[in-house]
């Protein structure tokens, strides 16, 4: 055995070891998925506002935001962000102030001021979440992009030319509550609301102006205009229908925790919309949402306490329970067999939004957090079958089941060939027109390459398929025309370039193309020359902005073993830049927890919203490592 191959050896026993210790009781693993400051200074800004008496809470979530604050009084969603994010450095700022543990006179706030005021000030804000909680709060008037659009529009059929449902079903769940708020032109102040009427920027326009609607925009305005004119009926009759419609479209997506959609940031939308309704601030409704976001909280590495926008305990689940299985770990051991129970019981059974696309397809998907049951989606669908299907050859119990998301995952496929997240043909490029920064990413749900691929990955080595089937071929047809020319696939939920060539070369391999196919190739090639110096690979989360690959500079452990995991797909001996690589990732994983594990890397909003996965550290370095092991065990002397 080589020396490699027994580095190998000792890092997978290692890393079994240490994550069956970690398995919860139920079956499940509880990892922290980390989501920057946003969601933590939503959180007390609502809390204030509504005189909730959880100084506890308020007081880590301040502290952790504090703790994040740059020397140059920024705050960064990445840490080489070189300029900061100035819609995340006001809501900290205001967040911090409103919290009443910090106040403007600290020289920390100080530094934030000038950070934000030499940005340009808080008109610059282009994060419309940032924009839409200031509005909430009285801190702006609500921006045109969301004014203009009228609440009626859910009342439009799906023949119209823009439907409601057009939308992807994430920013449904956020859009219904901004749209319901800026029809009644709906603001809440506390009884301590600070006044940001300071931080306007140095030439004195005030940062409720007016933002510059893109070209385009009047277009998907006129498709609008043009679903109005349809309507039949009094005008304020219809105006009516149209605000208690989007009253029940917020009413029946709430999840059993008190959650809308099970994510913070719709949640917290939501509970304002409320307000603007009505609600009393103690109406049920609104204590059960709170009790939700409170039990969304979870510690850190530093033992600072932040808010999940959205619990990742399914999917952390069910790739752990298949990493685990593919390190060797039997499918009847008891932690498998814990975990596929703790699956099963969180497979859906609710026909839900995602059958307006695709009718007639019975339920049986997964979504990503426990307490998701109506938003499944195809990732954590694949994900769970992944984990099940070494039960489902010798369970009843788990056939059956197995059987449903494998139906639900075929049917799911979008009329091009590839695969969205969460919803069938939703790729109305109208709406990507929607005067929001990064709308083209959040309006829509159109194929990816990275959801594609894994697709395509499942369905060759779990389920026995491959390109004889005119489904999969015309999957790899997606794929192969979406490749880029240097040979790389952009990958929506991931960081970036390197996830989706990953997950585009796993795919294509699994259904059995060759490694000598040319986009296999140029994706070898591709990887193979963006490769560190050390060994490793890392790709900065600018990537997703500059539509390219933009290096890191230093290599991280998920990036690393994505890199290899794609590479050992198609090579049959173990090269050069594979066992250097391997070398590399291994030696990540014993260095101190810095920044290299904590780099973002699943993406939501391009340069808005990212997210580091602390199970990442553990999923994919052991996947790829048992992957090494399988397929060259015998290959090494």
């Amino acid at each position: 055995m080589g020396d490699v191959l027994r580095a190998v050896d000792d890092e997978i026993k290692r890393l079994t070891t240490a994550l069956l210790q970690r398995q919860r009781e139920n079956g499940s693993w509880h990892f922290c998925f980390e989501n920057g400051t946003a969601i933590d200074a939503y959180v007390i800004i609502l809390f204030r506002v509504l005189g909730i008496e959880n100084e506890t809470l308020i007081r880590q979530l301040h502290d952790r935001i504090l703790a994040e604050q740059q020397p140059e009084g920024c705050w960064k969603w990445f840490f080489d962000e070189a300029e900061g994010n100035l819609s995340a450095s006001v809501e900290a700022y205001y967040a911090l102030l409103y919290s009443g543990y910090s106040q403007a006179t600290d020289e920390p706030m100080q530094r934030a001021k000038r950070y934000i005021l030499a940005q340009g000030g808080v008109g610059k804000v282009t994060n419309l979440l940032t924009k839409a909680v200031l509005a909430a709060t009285g801190q702006r008037k609500w921006p045109r992009s969301i004014s203009c659009i009228p609440l009626e529009i859910l009342l439009f059929p799906a023949y119209f030319p823009i439907n409601f449902f057009d939308f992807s079903g994430y920013s449904r769940v956020h859009l219904t509550p901004m749209l319901i708020m800026a029809d009644k032109h709906f603001s809440i102040k506390g009884a301590h609301t600070p006044d940001l009427s300071d931080l306007s920027n140095l030439t004195g326009r005030p940062m409720d102006e007016d933002e510059q609607l893109p070209r385009g925009y009047q277009d998907m305005l006129d498709g609008i205009q043009a679903g109005l004119k349809e309507l039949i009926g009094i005008p304020q009759k219809i105006h009516e229908a149209a605000a208690t419609k989007a009253e029940q479209f917020m009413l029946q997506r709430i999840e059993a925790d008190g959650t809308l959609y099970s994510y913070a940031s719709s949640t917290i939308l939501m509970i304002f919309a409320l307000l603007a309704h009505g609600y009393d601030r103690q109406h049920p409704r609104i204590t059960r949402a709170i009790q939700g976001l409170t039990a969304m909280q979870c510690r850190r590495y530093n033992g600072k306490t932040t808010i999940q926008n959205s619990p990742s305990t399914v999917w952390d689940t069910a790739l752990l329970a298949y990493a685990l299985q593919e390190a060797g770990i039997a499918a009847d051991h008891p932690a498998i067999r814990r975990a596929a129970s703790y699956l099963l019981s969180r497979q859906q059974h609710k026909t839900a939004d995602w059958s307006l696309h695709n009718p007639g397809t019975p339920p049986g998907g997964w979504g990503f957090s426990e307490t998701n049951t109506i938003n499944p989606d195809v990732d954590d669908t694949t994900a769970a079958l992944r984990a099940i299907a070494g039960l489902s050859h010798t369970s009843p119990a788990s056939l059956e089941p197995w059987n449903r998301g494998l139906n639900w995952v075929l049917s799911m496929q979008n009329n091009d060939g590839g695969w969205p997240a969460f919803e069938r043909n939703t790729n109305n490029e109208l709406l990507t027109w929607l005067a929001i920064d990064g709308a083209k990413s959040a309006a829509i749900d159109p194929s990816e390459a990275d959801l594609t691929g894994r697709t395509l990955e499942y369905l060759g080595n779990f389920a026995g398929l491959d390109t004889r089937h005119e489904f999969i071929k015309r999957g790899v047809k997606w794929l192969t025309q979406h490749q880029e020319k240097d040979g790389s696939w952009y990958g929506r939920w991931g960081v970036c370039y390197i996830y989706g060539t990953w997950a585009a070369m796993t795919g294509l391999a699994a259904v059995g193309l060759p490694a000598s196919d040319t986009a296999l190739q140029k994706g070898v090639r591709w990887l193979a020359s963006i490769q560190n110096l050390d060994g490793g690979w890392g790709e900065s989360c600018h990537s997703d902005r500059l539509q390219r690959y933009f290096p890191l500079g230093n290599s991280t452990p998920s990036q690393t073993a994505w890199a290899l995991d794609a590479l050992i797909a198609v090579h049959t001996q173990p090269m050069p830049v594979i066992n250097g690589g391997v070398r590399r990732l291994i030696a990540l994983l014993h260095e101190d927890i810095d920044w290299k594990s904590t780099y973002p890397t699943g993406a939501g909003l391009p340069g808005h919203f990212y997210t580091h996965y602390h199970s990442y550290r553990y999923i994919w370095p052991l996947l790829t490592l048992s992957h090494y092991r399988r397929k060259y065990d015998e290959k090494q002397t």
